[in-house]
């Protein structure tokens, strides 16, 4: 057999097992999935005091007058736009589907079809839940702010915190978002051309910037909604104490 070329180089070395990210995915966003379902169909309520859980918010019921209208009406708004967007497909993909694994792992299937059937298909609606999501991002600073005041009196307490640290966590996803990105930037033959054009590249230079963490993003305001909504939920059953931190 032939001598390797000097100029050829070994294979690196993979740092840990390509199974463990794709397996770690699989874990956290199935225990994602469950408790979302056992929160939206096993609850009506996510109000304490002047705490609205971020699967509740915006407050469709208390708008109708009709306290038992559940979170099913508004959550899938958000968890629309998580099961469709761009970082999370790659994971899903990856973690439940095994199409593929990992880089440099071959695909399960033996004929890949893409985003062209059901139900992954539906994955191009993505833009139009972004919409949907950006009036609910409005709806999670009102709640944020709410948190801060009670009985028109200023009340800061450790949910005060944790609501806003939600809706803070939640913006910097949804405004990272790749459709964000190519809704602020996109369609433009010249960023030169009209003082418009400028400003809209220079948002899109400001939104590229987010949107080099935007993973980040997706897997901290995960777990924020998660924190905050068990949170409130334990305030509700009385399991917690809500401390007033000044």
């Amino acid at each position: 057999m032939a001598d390797m070329p000097s100029s050829s180089k070994p294979p690196i070395a993979r740092e840990s097992p390509w199974w463990l990210a794709p397996n770690v995915t699989l874990v956290v966003f199935s225990l994602f999935v469950l408790y979302s379902i056992w929160e939206i169909f096993g609850h009506n309520v996510g109000r304490y005091q002047n705490y609205l859980s971020p699967y509740f918010s915006p407050d469709v019921g208390l708008w109708l007058g009709v306290p038992w209208i559940p979170a099913l009406l508004v959550a899938w708004i958000p968890l629309g736009f998580r099961a469709s967007c761009y970082y999370y497909r790659r994971e899903y993909y990856r973690g439940f589907f095994r199409e593929p694994a990992a880089c440099g792992i071959p695909d399960r299937s033996r004929q890949y079809r893409g985003e062209t059937r059901p139900p992954l298909v539906w994955n191009n609606l993505h833009r139009y839940f972004l919409y949907l999501a950006l009036v609910v991002v409005i709806f999670l600073w009102k709640d944020a702010v709410d948190a801060f005041w009670y009985q028109g009196h200023l009340d800061l307490r450790l949910g005060s915190f944790i609501l806003l640290a939600d809706a803070i966590l939640l913006s910097l996803y949804t405004f990272s978002c790749h459709a964000f990105r190519h809704l602020v930037g996109g369609g433009l033959d010249c960023f030169s051309c009209q003082n418009r054009a400028r400003y809209r590249y220079r948002g899109w230079k400001a939104i590229s910037a987010l949107n080099q963490r935007h993973g980040l993003y997706a897997w901290a305001s995960m777990f924020m909604v998660w924190g905050t909504d068990l949170y409130v939920r334990l305030l509700i059953i009385g399991a917690i104490h809500d401390p007033r931190l000044f």
